[in-house]
């Protein structure tokens, strides 16, 4: 509950008269300000009527790529026997507030409306809960309420189709496309059985120690093992609008990657990763991905960012790492070069840089880089 501005002046002006009455013995300013203080009661206690509502949303879908479509529905229903309801709700949408009209609402009755959720940018966009604002007749005071639950639709970033692939550190003598799609030469992890599985892949002694059946994953050393790196530190990105470029980049890697069945590792500098068997989760981490710093969290994030570049070397968890990045100081980055038989550096922005062992590419938006993706000679 808040008062107005309107609200607060009536109430200074009772305090006064009241006061003023009562000290100098003036009836006539006892009950003006008797009026006024009757007139904040009645505003009060008729924003404090609660409506009896109900409400079921639904996101329809709740994962997009940018610029596609999708619609939030809402049922709000009158759940009072007695009264009717004729309210503005507004429903939030990310920054945004969407007025939800719910008008001559019926005792036991019910209505449905829908809006589009705004796409136009990739990130996380929460939806609700359902606010309903009662205003007195007078303008006096406003009361809100929270309706429903909330909802998320995360916006992944645009995907440009790239058609090269890069070569693994050895190839196939029957080629990639004959791989028997279980792999069938080194052993990667061990996983919970599934009906289909072969018997002969069953690890007998983890399974007696664990209690279920636990099944052998083994890898295809042959196809090439694609590593991800993000640059998400905000000092490397002099506009916004590269580091969008950047998470297209990635986006394009991905969907080429599970396209092709290749196994790949995306992480950001600032130490989130995925390694997942279905492209929503590397999805979901870039709609979630923002940029990090400036302040006193820099010298953080500078240490963060050292530690992602430890780890990836220590473990090295592909044969190809891509980087990509708003900073053309690639020293860094450069120094992986021993632990990763082909290093590519997507550069974001108006520098072109050139190291030597590093294949450079120099563009300003996920479009350029894939072009520049498909045309390097050393697939």
């Amino acid at each position: 509950m808040r008062l107005t501005a309107r609200g607060a002046g009536l109430g200074a002006a009772a305090a006064v008269l009241l006061a003023a009455g009562l000290i100098f013995g003036y009836r006539h300013l006892v009950v003006l300000g008797t009026a006024c203080v009757a007139a904040l009661l009645f505003a009060g206690g008729y924003v404090w009527f609660r409506p009896r509502l109900t409400v079921a949303r639904g996101v329809d879908p709740d994962r997009v790529m940018r610029g596609e479509s999708s619609t939030v529905t809402l049922e709000v229903g009158n759940t009072s026997r007695l009264r009717g309801a004729t309210l503005i709700a507004h429903d939030r949408c990310g920054a945004a507030s969407v007025a939800v009209p719910l008008l001559r609402l019926k005792a036991g009755g019910s209505t449905t409306a829908q809006y589009p959720v705004p796409t136009d940018r990739r990130g996380v966009v929460g939806i609700g809960p359902l606010r309903v604002v009662r205003h007195d007749p007078l303008g006096l005071i406003t009361l809100a309420r929270g309706y429903g639950g909330t909802a998320q639709v995360w916006v992944y970033p645009r995907v440009h189709r790239l058609t090269a692939v890069p070569t693994g550190i050895t190839r196939s003598l029957d080629g990639r496309d004959d791989r028997v799609p279980h792999g069938t030469i080194t052993f990667d992890t061990l996983r919970e059985y599934v009906v289909g599985d072969e018997l002969r892949r069953v690890h007998w002694r983890t399974s007696a120690k664990v209690g279920e059946l636990m099944v052998r994953e083994q890898l295809d050393t042959s196809l090439p093992r694609l590593a991800v790196l993000l640059d998400d530190r905000r000092s490397s990105y002099p506009d916004a609008d590269l580091f969008e470029a950047a998470c297209e980049a990635a986006a394009s890697l991905v969907m080429a990657a599970f396209r092709d069945e290749l196994p790949i590792v995306l992480r950001l500098l600032s130490g989130r990763s995925a390694a997942d068997r279905s492209a929503r989760a590397y999805l979901d981490l870039l709609a979630e991905s923002e940029l990090s710093g400036p302040g006193s969290s820099e010298a953080g994030a500078s240490a963060t960012s050292d530690r992602s570049i430890e780890e990836l070397r220590t473990q090295r968890v592909g044969d190809t790492l891509i980087y990509l990045t708003g900073d053309p100081d690639l020293a860094q980055v450069s120094t992986l070069r021993t632990a990763y038989p082909t290093l590519v550096a997507g550069v974001f922005g108006p520098a072109r840089p050139a190291l030597e062992r590093i294949v450079v590419l120099a563009v300003r938006d996920g479009a350029e880089f894939a072009a520049a993706w498909d045309g390097v000679q050393v697939w």
